[in-house]
């Protein structure tokens, strides 16, 4: 294969998934956002550090940020692994972690109602296993990446399996 590992699929062959807990990265954060009424594409800015914006964020929440235990990550990807198994999604790679979770998955549906799915069926688990009651769980929205090529898979795998430090153990 030539250096440029081309493909001429119609679909992507996987998605990066991340979605983070509620309350733990707010706009103004150091770590940036994305202006989600503004310019958001790929590639685009991301919302500038501003601690004034991030102090009226925290303000405005109207619980704490959830930090998930040993237990509560063992359920979200218990409950990732059932979603994929009920829908049929290919699951190639998942870390959930304790403030945000990781999954690298294939499928014909949209990567939204992917991670709609995984968000909705995590919430639901946790509260059937009263680990969380009526408090907000998950950030809005989440990070749905097209993995076109078979590097692009192979590289989120590596990422979401290796690449998050080791201090917690993946959950495959």
């Amino acid at each position: 294969m030539n250096n440029f590992d081309w493909d001429e699929n119609e679909r992507p062959r996987a998605y990066l998934i991340t979605f983070r807990t509620y309350g733990t990265w707010l706009h103004g954060d150091e770590r940036g956002a994305i202006d989600r009424h503004g310019q958001n594409a790929y590639g685009s800015p991301r919302v500038a550090v501003n601690r004034k914006l991030e102090a009226i964020m925290n303000g405005n929440q109207s619980a704490g940020a959830i930090i998930l235990s040993g237990q509560q990550r063992e359920v979200v990807a218990a409950a990732i692994n059932e979603t994929c198994d009920l829908r049929n999604y290919s699951l190639y790679a998942l870390n959930v972690r304790t403030n945000h979770g990781h999954i690298v998955s294939a499928s014909l549906d949209r990567p939204e109602k992917m991670l709609n799915g995984f968000k909705a069926n995590a919430t639901r688990a946790l509260r059937n296993a009263g680990l969380v009651g009526d408090e907000k769980v998950w950030a809005r929205c989440g990070s749905t990446r097209y993995l076109w090529k078979p590097s692009h898979v192979n590289g989120a795998i590596d990422y979401v399996l290796y690449g998050q430090g080791d201090d917690l153990p993946p959950h495959w």
